[in-house]
């Protein structure tokens, strides 16, 4: 995890924040980190999930603009 936390979420496509946010979670899941290193990947999940819903906004506002314009 040491070496997914010095990427910068805000460099990540959607695709590589999505796949590190289902690692984060699988590891969460398994309950074996401690408390700092639990409060840590919380953290960065957290960072990933905004990232995704970035993605996901701008792309939804690309379908919208495109729709716009090719109805005119």
């Amino acid at each position: 995890m040491a070496d997914r936390e010095k990427t910068d979420v805000a460099e990540l496509s959607y695709e590589q924040a999505r796949d590190e946010l289902i690692a984060v979670v699988s590891e969460l899941e398994q309950g074996s980190s401690t408390l700092e290193q639990s409060l840590s990947l919380w953290e960065r999940g957290e960072a990933l999930a905004q990232r995704c819903d970035e993605w996901l906004i701008g792309a939804k506002a690309r379908l919208d603009a495109a729709r716009g314009n090719g109805a005119r």
